[in-house]
């Protein structure tokens, strides 16, 4: 009886240590991911002067995101070695670790091909935090790439959540790859037998950038188009409100009606 007790006691002892090493592994990565996004705001506004590039968010995220994972592994591997069954457990799997390595690989082979395509993503960047890219015929604004999924958000506001395999896979239109600058659009329709060249004078603005075009002619009436651009992905929804507005009250003004396509 006194040893059983003991053994109950040595095991209850050996669990908590394991609880322990898990739950300061995870502080210790808390603390170090925070380092890791403080020094690379510092880094952002000596270098930059401001806020880091794309490309720079988008390696910085993935070291953060590896470093946390590595530091939690190492403390379940620790808590593992504290549990003398978990070590006797571990070691008999280590002998057949070619076996286990291949029940492992084909239990979990989405997730590491999502988790190797994120890393793959991130160091070539054909995507980057704060793109706009068009996926699917789903266009929206990289918000997070994570290790196995990335996030855009859409123009209405929604998330398309993608894995990563698929993007590494699929071809994905990339609008801000090698200028930030986003185009806008706007349209408005006019009866046929309006004044398009009226109508189109009102808004051209060359030293504004502001381009007009027929965009659309059917037997309903004629869509103008009219064009510009907006300084970074966020700014489009504002750009495009305040060109559509300036269009239609100059349009009301000289009394050409018009209806919003």
């Amino acid at each position: 009886m006194p040893d059983a007790h003991f053994y109950t006691a040595a095991s209850s002892g050996d669990w908590i240590g394991a609880g322990v090493a898990i739950a300061i592994a995870f502080v210790v990565a808390q603390i170090v991911d925070r380092a890791i996004a403080k020094r690379g705001a510092k880094v952002g506004e000596l270098v930059t002067r401001g806020e880091l590039s794309p490309a720079t968010q988008t390696r910085l995220r993935l070291i953060r995101r590896l470093t946390f994972v590595g530091i939690v592994l190492i403390g379940v591997a620790i808590a593992a070695l504290k549990i003398p069954e978990a070590s006797k457990i571990a070691t008999g799997l280590l002998a057949s670790s070619a076996v286990l390595g291949l029940v492992i690989g084909f239990a979990a082979r989405q997730t590491l091909a999502n988790a190797i395509a994120g890393i793959l993503l991130a160091l070539t960047q054909p995507i980057r935090i704060g793109d706009l890219v068009t996926f699917e015929e789903q266009t929206g604004e990289v918000e997070d790439m994570k290790l196995t999924y990335t996030y855009v958000r859409l123009d209405d506001g929604r998330r398309l959540i993608v894995p990563n395999e698929r993007l590494a896979q699929s071809s994905v239109l990339n609008h801000t790859i090698l200028d930030p600058r986003v185009q806008v659009e706007v349209s408005v329709w006019l009866p046929l037998d309006a004044d398009l060249d009226k109508a189109m004078e009102l808004i051209r603005d060359e030293d504004a950038g502001i381009d007009v075009s027929v965009a659309e002619v059917d037997k309903e009436g004629v869509r103008l188009s009219a064009t510009t651009w907006a300084s970074a992905p966020a700014e489009r929804g504002k750009r495009a409100a305040e060109l559509r507005l300036r269009w239609l009250r100059e349009l009301r003004e000289h009394a050409l009606s018009s209806t919003e396509a």
